[in-house]
């Protein structure tokens, strides 16, 4: 019984004090309540808590819009970056890159974390998302290779300046023999064999410059100055000199000046091609063949043979021409192929005089001019086609062939006397090694390979960027 009271009394105390305090709390929470106004209830708190949270799903979703639109600027970043890649390497003819070959699509961005939003500032939600970046514009220029043929295909960019000092030198030789006389029999010849040996010497300073009226357009001025000797070796048969007869003859100064304007006739880029159209004219400053003074063409007096060879050579063609062209280039990785076809037409001239050598005695004329009428060289079909290849990132070689069709000289509206149809053919080598942004040696070595082209040509050019 003792036992039974002393548990109810336990439990009736501690009943007691839970009730205590839990009317002390509520003593408390009323008293606090009353005191400050500004402690929202719980209920309050619940609210609050809500739209915190409601904004902070507000900024996510911002943050999450503007990560779409940021990742969707840096793959046409990366994809333009890699075009610009593939450009450079292709016009330089370099492999790509391992991160460009193979791919077609760029590498997406990776996916955001949930820390780097956490670390992300909050945006606000008002605000409009502004663009991070700007594409770049992807290259309007054709790919630079070692330049072997005359008209190069990279235009110079818009507001340069470019001096290129070009030196050439040429070399040719060709066998003559001559018959004249008449036969009584087959293989026997009653008269004159004339056997000529003629080598040719050529040696050419060039200074061109030129500048860019816009990154499609150029113009260019080319000022030569030409050196040129010729050793003609003639053996007469059947004169009483079986010996080989010496006619040396040269001549220097200013070749014929020419002009040109290029424009870029298209948007090329990788794996497309790049046109360039060209217009050329070429004046007649130069020393022309009729200007110079001819050995008589028959036998002279005192028994002096008439070679019928210039006594000084030409620096010019003695033609104006104009000549319009297309070049042509097409960037596919490894290698850039290349080329041109053109048309040169020579403007005709008329009462047209030579003067020749009499080979009279002191006190005649020594002199005297030979009307030859109205003349018009032949028309030239020009064609060439080659290939460049980068070897790293300063050298560069090129080969190719070019090829021209000279059409016959008209004299008086008629062909001239011994006027032929002519093929030129050159096979070209060409490397360049670029020293720095500003300068860059180009050499090409071009050998003849029919008996009318030169037996080689050896042009260095040293274009200098201002």
């Amino acid at each position: 019984m003792k036992k039974r009271t002393m548990g109810f009394t336990v439990c009736s105390v501690a009943m007691a004090s839970c009730l205590s305090l839990a009317i002390a709390g509520r003593v408390q929470a009323q008293s606090v309540v009353g005191g400050s106004e500004a402690v929202p209830d719980h209920g309050a708190r619940l609210d609050s808590l809500q739209r915190q949270l409601d904004q902070q799903s507000e900024r996510l979703d911002t943050l999450r819009s503007q990560m779409v639109e940021q990742e969707s600027s840096v793959a046409m970043l990366q994809r333009a970056l890699d075009e610009e890649r593939l450009a450079t390497a292709r016009g330089r003819g370099t492999a790509a890159a391992p991160w460009i070959q193979g791919r077609s699509d760029p590498v997406p961005a990776p996916p955001a974390t949930a820390s780097a939003v956490a670390r992300t500032p909050p945006a606000d939600p008002r605000s409009k998302p502004q663009p991070v970046g700007r594409a770049p514009e992807q290259s309007l220029r054709p790919p630079e290779v070692a330049q072997i043929f005359d008209q190069p295909g990279v235009l110079t960019p818009k507001g340069s300046f470019v001096l290129e000092p070009a030196l050439q030198f040429g070399y040719s030789s060709s066998n003559r023999v001559a018959l004249v006389g008449y036969t009584i029999i087959p293989a026997i010849l009653i008269g004159l064999i004339d056997v000529r040996q003629v080598k040719t010497t050529t040696g050419t300073v060039a200074l061109t410059g030129r500048y860019g009226l816009t990154n499609r357009l150029e113009v260019e001025a080319k000022v030569p100055y030409v050196y040129t000797s010729s050793d003609t070796v003639s053996r007469e048969i059947f004169t009483g000199s079986a010996v080989d007869n010496v006619f040396n003859a040269s001549g220097n100064g200013i070749g014929d000046v020419e002009a040109t304007v290029r424009m870029q006739l298209n948007r090329g880029g990788p794996d497309k091609p790049f046109y360039v159209g060209w217009l050329r004219y070429k004046s007649s400053t130069g020393k022309d063949p009729f200007e110079v003074v001819t050995d008589c063409v028959t036998r002279c007096v005192a028994n002096a043979t008439g070679t019928g060879l210039p006594l000084e050579l030409p620096t010019g063609s003695g033609f104006q021409a104009i000549q319009p062209g297309v070049t042509w280039l097409y960037p596919s990785d490894p290698v850039v192929f290349f080329g041109s076809l053109s048309y040169l037409h020579n403007f005709k001239r008329s009462n047209v005089v030579r003067t020749v050598l009499t080979g009279a005695p002191e006190g005649f004329p020594q002199t005297v001019g030979e009307p030859i009428g109205t003349i018009e060289a032949g028309d030239i079909w020009g064609f060439n086609v080659g290939m460049g290849l980068a070897l790293n990132e300063k050298a560069a070689i090129s080969i190719g062939y070019d090829t021209s069709f000279v059409g016959k000289t008209q004299q008086n509206g008629g062909d001239a006397p011994g006027a032929v149809r002519v093929t030129l053919g050159t096979l070209l080598l060409g490397a360049s090694y670029r020293f720095s942004d500003d300068y860059t040696l180009n050499v090409a070595l071009g050998v003849g390979v029919t008996r009318d082209t030169p037996d080689v040509t050896l042009t260095a050019r040293v274009p200098i960027t201002f």
